[in-house]
């Protein structure tokens, strides 16, 4: 089992001291990420500008895209918008929606079949309308934002209020990232990025809620201890935990990346960056170091030390008790 431990039991690292480091690059980060948002925008998915989704594969060999896009720009259904999906075969074609209700969009996909004719298989036609994709984006907010306020209610009762600001400091930081991962790289914005977000969402929440779980165990076990001290004692006795499953989340993405195809290649490129390079970092350098300044553990001070513990004790004299612990 020795061989298996990524952690040891007794690590002593010092997180909190980066604590100068990582606000101020983070809030650099978010502030680059709402800028991108707001001139940059989001290659929304038809799921929420409606229009004509149409997935070929060509019977000769590789797709010619240029004559492809020819064909079709002769066909003024407007702006249409042609690319390499999966394999050299295979293309995606979207095409705006058409003025006319929905025997318009129905038109044009008969349009389309007729002059690409024979020469291509057609895999997939998607056809959304613009009541629909206005719903669709709309109920997606919604959800979003419910999500996050029944988080913050919950965490309030579970916790402190602290706890719970804490918590959706770093949910929100998430968040902003990830959508300003969205808007530099332009992938997809539809309802899968929706359901990505919450996914990453809770995975988030729940790697910092074992945190500060353990950050309330431990502000009732040392009263006279400094709190970045005690903060982490916390993180790097639930580290071992966070890592194995950082590793294992890991690892099942990378194999829906590599191996899932493209049409959820947006959905796990998202999950990838929400969860490996930003969930993990914000639980530790943001989640727990952030309720030093919103005054966690101030009361504590007044009640006296518990048995056992010396007012004079410093974090590089202790032993970090083990996640089993």
């Amino acid at each position: 089992m020795k061989l298996l431990r990524i952690v040891p039991d007794d690590t002593k690292f010092d997180f909190m001291r980066f604590r100068r480091v990582s606000f101020p690059i983070s809030a650099m980060l978010s502030i680059i990420a709402i800028l991108l948002y707001f001139f940059h925008g989001l290659n929304f998915g038809i799921d929420f500008v409606g229009g004509t989704l149409i997935e070929v594969q060509s019977k000769a060999g590789p797709a010619d895209l240029a004559k492809m896009r020819t064909t079709i720009e002769g066909l003024n259904l407007g702006e249409a918008q042609l690319q390499q999906f999966g394999p050299p075969t295979d293309v995606l074609i979207r095409i705006p929606e058409q003025p006319g209700g929905e025997e318009a969009q129905q038109a044009a996909v008969a349009k389309v079949r007729n002059a690409l004719g024979d020469t291509v298989d057609y895999r997939r036609v998607e056809v959304v309308g613009p009541r629909v994709s206005t719903e669709l984006l709309a109920y997606g907010t919604m959800g979003l934002m419910a999500a996050i306020l029944a988080i913050l209610t919950y965490l309030w009762f579970r916790f402190e209020w602290q706890f719970a600001l804490g918590a959706m400091i770093a949910n929100v930081h998430d968040l902003v990232l990830t959508v300003g991962f969205m808007s530099l790289t332009q992938i997809d914005f539809d309802l899968t990025s929706i359901a990505a977000l919450l996914t990453i969402l809770g995975y988030s929440l729940n790697d910092t809620v074992v945190i500060y779980d353990r950050i309330r165990e431990m502000l009732r076990r040392y009263k006279k201890m400094p709190m970045a001290d005690l903060l982490n004692i916390s993180v790097n006795a639930t580290l071992s935990r966070s890592i194995i499953t950082h590793v294992t989340v890991t690892l099942a993405l990378l194999a829906l990346l590599l191996f899932g195809g493209q049409a959820i290649h947006s959905f796990t490129a998202t999950m990838m960056f929400g969860v490996v390079l930003v969930g993990t970092y914000t639980s530790v350098f943001i989640a727990a170091p952030v309720l030093i300044y919103l005054g966690v553990g101030t009361s504590r001070l007044a009640t006296g030390s518990e048995e056992g513990e010396s007012e004079t004790q410093t974090y590089a004299g202790l032993k970090a008790p083990s996640a089993a612990e």
